[in-house]
């Protein structure tokens, strides 16, 4: 065996005939990783199961769970990884409510395949026991951190988080409500403790990151887009917060054509996004992850729901 032959079969014991193309290792011409995420979401719907009446009025035609479904149907045909969230105010609004006490939002949320839902200050109004109802026939979890429901018939009824996982990616969501004292009758909602919403989030937003290793962080809050007094706002908690992406906000019935995005404690950006009210639009954020860097692309719109 001459020196050239022993010098290439020792070359490729150590690389691999296929290791080697034109040069370069096949990983390195390989293309990086692409995975796509579409997360839909509503907030304070309020019962609207129907379209506003054709009154003349500024929403007029607009809205409908009919209608809703058909637009989520859609986008899911064209993406394979969607999630579908609502921030909360499921119940009151309409005389479905007064009827039905809720039952009819939550099977037409069902229909849809919400993933998880969040608690508003309204889905109260039925009482405590009618939460227990009406939540106990939902096929998605009601997820909220700062509510401790110990001693109360809502006990073990919620979830403080879930992970969500799609094509390799892991989706960390959490949930946190307004503070019930002076905004909800205290007969309903009882012995419910109410915890702080930025210490809460924080540690739920630290173990989603850090010990469930969740590549994306959403909060699904109840709290309200901004104030002008000193009251937590989705604004307030996104800068006081830690390893949160995405806020998905309720209550204030805010319409943002676009996420806003406020500064987190270590300087990072936390995108706050808020639909309005009554089903009127379904929020839509479309996020690329690409394998090795920290933060997705993102774009965003709000589809409106009409015919």
């Amino acid at each position: 065996m001459d020196a050239f032959q022993s010098n290439r079969r020792q070359f490729l014991k150590l690389f691999g005939t296929a290791a080697v193309v034109g040069g370069f290792a096949p990983e390195a011409l390989a293309k990086p990783k692409l995975t796509q995420l579409t997360i839909l979401h509503t907030n304070d719907v309020h019962s609207r199961l129907e379209p506003f009446p054709m009154d003349g009025g500024r929403n007029a035609g607009r809205g409908g769970v009919v209608r809703r479904a058909t637009l989520i149907n859609q986008i899911r045909s064209e993406q394979a990884n969607v999630l579908l969230f609502d921030a909360g105010d499921l119940f009151q609004g309409t005389p479905y409510f007064n009827l039905y006490k809720g039952e009819p939002e939550v099977q037409a949320m069902n229909q849809m395949r919400y993933d998880a839902s969040t608690i508003g200050n309204h889905d109260f109004d039925g009482g405590m026991d009618n939460m227990v109802t009406q939540f106990g026939k939902a096929k998605f979890p009601f997820l909220i951190a700062n509510y401790d429901f110990k001693n109360t018939a809502m006990d073990g009824r919620t979830e403080p988080y879930r992970v969500f996982k799609k094509d390799g990616l892991r989706i960390g969501v959490f949930g946190v409500g307004i503070k019930p004292e002076g905004l909800i009758p205290k007969e309903l909602f009882r012995e419910t403790r109410y915890l702080d919403p930025i210490e809460t989030g924080n540690d739920m937003a630290a173990k989603l990151r850090n010990d469930l290793n969740c590549d994306y962080v959403i909060c699904l809050s109840h709290l309200g887009y901004q104030y002008n007094d000193k009251a937590v706002s989705d604004r307030v908690f996104a800068s006081k917060s830690k390893n949160i992406d995405l806020i998905i906000g309720g209550h204030t019935h805010t319409f943002l054509e676009a996420p806003v995005n406020v500064l987190s404690q270590d300087g990072l950006p936390v995108l706050i996004n808020q639909v309005g009210f009554a089903g009127i639009y379904l929020g839509r954020i479309d996020l690329t992850f690409e394998r090795g860097k920290a933060k997705p692309v993102m774009e965003s719109k709000a589809v409106e729901v009409k015919s």
